[in-house]
């Protein structure tokens, strides 16, 4: 059976296992259906990419399982589904089990795919949301048969296979009708507002998507801003065991609790804990990445050291000393299974963040190269957030690769002659589309104090001798380039209707924000005069977009240059509004808002407010906005939407139940379109004739006239 997800993120079983290809069929029609007159790259198409993730190696090096996720707007939903293929690669993959709702993290990110091999490889064991239960699944490597072991009145946490693979241990917290019963109380007794309630979002019952269904949530009181978590989370874990012979579970004594090793225990006592670190505990080696060099005014130091230590009682460090090692930006590290070499990752920077592996040998300090790329290639997490890295045996790597303008594959990597083996691609149509129709290239570029900056240029289809407009995006630009970091900003779309597109990796990131703001306008407006000088881009027609830091990256271009003809953001910057709210959570927040932005009460820091806070700047915005908010952060932007609004030079969506992320496949085709519609209104002044869009044309073309009475920097209200 397929599992998909509501809106609300609850599951719905919707068709048997077998009739998977139906589906896929059935999106391939809808999204045919979709596209606009000679769009081949539309915004549906890149939403509904299949993205690959977890794949990790069955013990006899045989095998590996991996989980696929792919949105459906048709449905609304996500369909996911655990696959094991052979690593020949002689066979397609088998389909052995449904990978349930994907689970989410509070700002809306798929987590990434978990799943834990039988000692004899015949099942895989793994963790998924279906039916509104989060339980462990044991799924047959043949596709033969899955099945729940599970059965329990709370979600299950995290779980451990015991060695001999006859007992599955696993833990839970509140029960589901706990939880329920203290949301309901709530509502009906009021919700006290202390230090942990998300003020500053629209809603305080029920209004964000957790764990399939809408639930109440909670700040993270250890996190150090507006990470949210479902109420009663911070309720202790319970442990229970399944026998996997009878079936029967039992609640674990804390004395059998299990205590799998942690790098606290690998570590000799006093030890600081590394940024990152792989343990083999077979050998009890732990192999350490520690961040080193002169921090100065930045975020992290500057270096990463490679390093292993040869067990507890033996604290002595061994440095990678290799040319390979020495100054690399390494990101993550594996232990070779029953071998003295550590497989290592470095995402180069320099190289708009491709990524490279190598493989150390400690015993003799050699220093192999196993693959390189032009993207990604590690465990599929697109936004390298804690990545486990590739599956690995003793012998290849799978990896999920995903470059700029190459949607992800599954591939195995030979450890040893570094030959690379395609093993699955379920993208191979839109990456051929791609590729036929939209150059991509890597850029690199200094501006004036010298720094480097790289992004990824999507050249627009020229027509007569203007040279096209130009969107940028600035936050990050890793593997493939769909819409942005954020997912809302379609760059091959933008590029296949005229507008070229430019994806910017940010710099090093300064505690002074006006220092950091800067360096983000700073690799903006040479970017602008580097495609401007060599005739690729007209610099009097330049968008701007992103999430999170890249809004205020494009807002602080847009009240500190004439630099753009039209903005789009999604999410609030910091105002007086989002500080009012976060003091609630005390010294914690106000020291982070002193450390990062230099911010204190306003009455306090008045001339810091006035140089970095946007609402305290909408006098010096000429550029229209275009506002399409989560519902969780709008309120913090009132400040200076409604003001903006008044002026008629903002339009503002909210998006209802939406985290940071949005990631409902309606919402992001909503926005993704809206922001195309957008910038070829400002950038081409063209207006898709589709009746359904004239309201938005209506408030845009009120807009322009007002733009152009006042003489703002906008493509549309210019002469030329």
């Amino acid at each position: 059976m397929n599992s998909s997800q509501k809106g609300d993120g609850s599951v719905v079983r919707t068709v048997k296992l077998a009739s998977i290809s139906l589906l896929t069929l059935g999106a391939l029609s809808g999204m045919v259906r979709s596209l606009h007159a000679g769009e081949t790259i539309s915004p549906r198409r890149l939403i509904e990419v299949v993205d690959i993730s977890g794949p990790v190696v069955s013990p006899d090096g045989r095998q590996v399982a991996f989980r696929t996720e792919q949105a459906s707007v048709e449905r609304n939903t996500y369909d996911s589904m655990w696959y094991v293929q052979n690593m020949d690669g002689k066979t397609p993959p088998r389909r052995v089990g449904e990978g349930g709702a994907p689970l989410r993290s509070s700002a809306g990110l798929s987590q990434p795919a978990f799943a834990v091999w039988s000692s004899h490889g015949r099942w895989i064991y793994y963790r998924a949301l279906m039916d509104g239960k989060v339980g462990v699944w044991r799924a047959s490597a043949d596709g033969s048969s899955a099945m729940s072991l599970t059965n329990d009145p709370a979600d299950v946490r995290n779980f451990l296979l015991s060695a001999d693979g006859k007992t599955l241990n696993y833990s839970v917290g509140a029960t589901r009708d706990e939880v329920i019963a203290a949301e309901q109380s709530e509502y009906e007794r009021g919700i006290h507002v202390d230090s942990s309630v998300p003020i500053g979002q629209g809603g305080l019952f029920r209004s964000g998507n957790v764990e399939g269904r809408l639930a109440t949530q909670r700040l993270d009181v250890m996190g150090d801003g507006f990470a949210r978590v479902p109420l009663l989370s911070g309720v202790p874990d319970r442990w229970k065991a399944i026998d996997l012979v009878t079936g029967k579970t039992r609640d674990l004594a804390a004395s059998e609790v299990p205590s799998p090793q942690t790098i606290a225990s690998a570590l000799p006592k006093g030890e600081s804990k590394p940024w990152r670190f792989a343990l083999d505990t077979v050998n009890h080696r732990v192999a350490l990445l520690t961040r080193v060099g002169d921090q100065g005014n930045l975020v992290q130091k500057p270096g990463i050291e490679l390093s292993v230590m040869l067990g507890k009682n033996s604290p002595r460090h061994i440095e990678c000393q290799a040319e390979p090692c020495v100054n690399k930006a390494i990101s993550g590290v594996q232990w070779k299974p029953g071998s003295e070499e550590v497989v290592y990752t470095v995402t180069d920077p320099t190289e708009g963040l491709a990524q490279s592996i190598f493989r150390w040998n400690v015993k003799n300090g050699e220093v192999m190269p196993v693959a390189r790329s032009v993207g990604l290639l590690n465990g599929g997490q697109r936004y390298g957030l804690e990545d486990p890295g590739c599956g690995l045996s003793s012998t290849a790597l799978v990896c999920v690769a995903a470059d700029a303008n190459r949607p992800p594959r599954v591939e195995k990597i030979d450890l040893e002659t570094g030959k690379r083996q395609v093993l699955f691609d379920p993208n191979a149509s839109l990456a051929a589309d791609i590729s036929a129709d939209m150059p991509v290239k890597l850029l690199r570029w200094k501006d004036a104090k010298g720094r480097l900056f790289t992004g990824q240029f999507f050249a627009a289809r020229r027509t007569g001798d203007r040279p096209p407009p130009l969107f940028i995006a600035y936050y990050l630009c890793p593997g493939f380039l769909r819409s942005g970091y954020g997912g809302e900003w379609p760059l091959a779309t933008f590029a296949e209707h005229g507008i070229s597109a430019l994806c910017i990796n940010y710099g090093p990131f300064s505690f002074d924000a006006v220092e950091r703001y800067n360096q983000g306008l700073s690799a903006v407006k040479s970017a602008v005069d580097l495609l401007a000088s060599s005739g690729e881009i007209d610099r009097t027609r330049v968008g701007m977009g992103e999430l999170s830091f890249g809004t205020e990256i494009t807002m602080w271009t847009a009240f500190n240059s004439d630099l753009l003809a039209a903005t789009s953001i999604t999410g609030a910057v910091l105002s007086r509004s989002m500080y009012l709210h976060g003091s609630l959570k005390g010294k914690e927040f106000m020291s982070r808002t002193r450390k990062v932005w230099q911010l204190g009460p306003p009455d306090e820091t008045p001339e810091q407010w006035k140089r970095i806070g946007l609402e305290l700047n909408l006098d010096k915005i000429r550029s229209p906005v275009l506002m399409q908010v989560p519902e969780q952060e709008y309120v913090w932007l009132l400040d200076s939407a409604v003001p903006l609004m008044l002026d008629h030079k903002a339009d503002l969506y909210v998006f209802p139940q939406a985290p940071h992320f949005k990631f409902q496949p309606r919402q992001l085709l909503a926005a993704n379109e809206r922001n195309v519609d957008w910038f070829r209104f400002w950038l081409q002044d063209y207006e898709d004739p589709d009746p359904e869009k004239n309201g938005q044309y209506a408030v845009w073309r009120e807009m322009k006239a007002h733009a152009s009475n006042r003489g703002d920097n906008t493509a549309g209200s210019r002469s030329d």
